[in-house]
């Protein structure tokens, strides 16, 4: 039996309920302030890795002191006050939305406080020279700060707390990427477990919003700059295949990489030493790391956005090691435990391994192939193919690479889940076991 459509009903509850309309309010505040909050932290990430670059250039030698007492300060300060803060802060998201994570142990895993803190340690982090991204760090403050607003909306509100932390998490994306439409993918392929009809629309346009603060700030350009893809033909399948299979490999070892790393169940003696001495294992990490940038004449430092940017235009000549210190460098600040994402490095990592099997093959597509290890590698990493894959595409110049990339994701993503886990499902198991166990501890 039909039910009859009753529009004036309709009609006032959609535009005559204040609940509705303060819900709607409080939530596209929250969002424009997520958004402007991440780009903040996007020029302040920026300007504290200009400044670490001049002093480089000036005092090469200066790093070996400078980047692990400011590791090992950043864990001290983290493991003190703000022990949620760590590593990436997608798996802290993840955690929260888990059915099993109580109202205590979210509010361990996101909060203002730890927003603040995220990008006050993240920022620190690239002050340093340690090699680290801002985005995954960005979706636990956008994250925190949406689900701050939950306390101000209307009693019976259809909006809950898991459908705020899901737009806060994709609102970081967005923001952080200047790409709505990857904040959208990255909420419905990594966050959402429950979609809730009656507010998706709502929350839809809260991610979107984010986005475009970002737009409104930096205008609508992309983070790593345009690719100019052309000829693309038939040349391009074996070549792009290799590049596909080889960064579906390396993604893959390198989530295990880190799983094993974080894990904390190791019995060799840096595993031991993390244990025991975390803020010492944090400096010996910091100064691997400064070798390893003084070593690359500083290529390696910091996110790898402006050589991988370089890259893309066809403008960087990069060491001939460099995809094999960047992986250690990132792989070595992730593990010291400071405040750390990953998906900058994964991109210029990816970048390298298109960029190396170009020169090797003496390919006339090495652009194209740059962006293919660039969806490659980050897809397989973090096995979320299809929010690498529009990240990757809003960046190419046309249509032309659309198919591949989108093919390149998927392969990479099928290799890296033969060796690996999904490496922020585990992780995040363990930081909702670590915020359980706390609050245990506290009651």
């Amino acid at each position: 039996m039909k039910t009859k459509h009753n529009i004036t009903a309709s009609f006032n509850r959609e535009f005559r309920d204040w609940r509705l309309w303060a819900t709607r309010a409080i939530v596209v505040a929250a969002a424009c302030v997520a958004g402007l909050t991440v780009v903040a932290f996007t020029w302040l990430g920026e300007e504290a890795l200009g400044l670490f670059m001049d002093v480089v250039r000036l005092y090469p030698w200066a790093t070996l002191v400078w980047t692990p007492l400011c590791a090992a300060a950043i864990v001290w300060v983290t493991r003190r006050y703000f022990a949620a803060a760590a590593g990436s802060g997608i798996p802290q998201v993840m955690a929260t939305l888990d059915p099993a994570a109580s109202a205590p142990a979210q509010g361990r895993l996101v909060s203002f406080k730890l927003s603040v803190a995220k990008v006050a340690l993240t920022t620190w982090g690239l002050l340093a020279g340690l090699s680290l991204g801002r985005e995954g760090p960005s979706v636990q403050v956008a994250a925190g700060i949406m689900l701050t607003a939950r306390r101000w909306l209307p009693e019976r509100t259809a909006v809950t707390a898991h459908g705020l932390l899901v737009a806060g998490g994709a609102a970081g994306i967005a923001a952080a990427f200047n790409t709505p439409l990857a904040g959208i993918m990255f909420a419905i392929e990594e966050l959402s477990r429950t979609p809730e009809q009656r507010s998706s629309g709502l929350l839809m346009s809260a991610i979107v919003l984010a986005g475009l603060m970002a737009v409104s700030v930096y205008g609508n350009a992309t983070y790593f700059g345009i690719i100019h893809a052309s000829g693309i033909d038939l040349s391009l399948l074996l070549p792009g295949l290799l590049v596909a299979v080889i960064s579906g490999g390396l993604g893959g070892l390198f989530s295990r990489l880190l799983q094993a790393s974080l894990s904390g169940n190791g019995r060799d003696f840096m595993s031991r030493l993390r244990g025991a001495r975390p803020v010492l294992f944090a400096a010996v990490c910091g100064l691997l790391v400064a070798v390893i940038g003084f070593v690359s004449g500083g290529a390696t430092f910091g996110s790898g956005y402006s050589h991988t940017r370089d890259m893309v235009a066809g403008q960087e000549t990069l060491p001939a090691l460099f995809l094999l210190l960047k992986f250690v460098a990132t792989w070595l600040t992730t593990w010291s435990g400071v405040p750390a994402g990953i998906f900058a490095p994964s991109l210029a990592i990816g970048a390298a391994i298109g960029n190396d099997i170009a020169l090797l093959l003496h390919s006339p597509n090495a652009t194209a192939l740059i962006a293919l290890g660039m969806v490659g590698f980050l897809a397989a990493a973090t096995q979320a193919p299809l929010t690498s894959f529009i990240i990757v595409m809003e960046m190419v110049d046309g249509h032309s690479m659309v198919l591949s990339l989108m093919a390149c994701a998927m392969v990479a993503r099928t290799v890296s889940r033969v060796i690996s886990a999904p490496l922020y499902s585990v992780l995040a198991q363990q930081q909702l076991s670590n915020a359980t166990a706390s609050v245990a501890a506290v009651q």
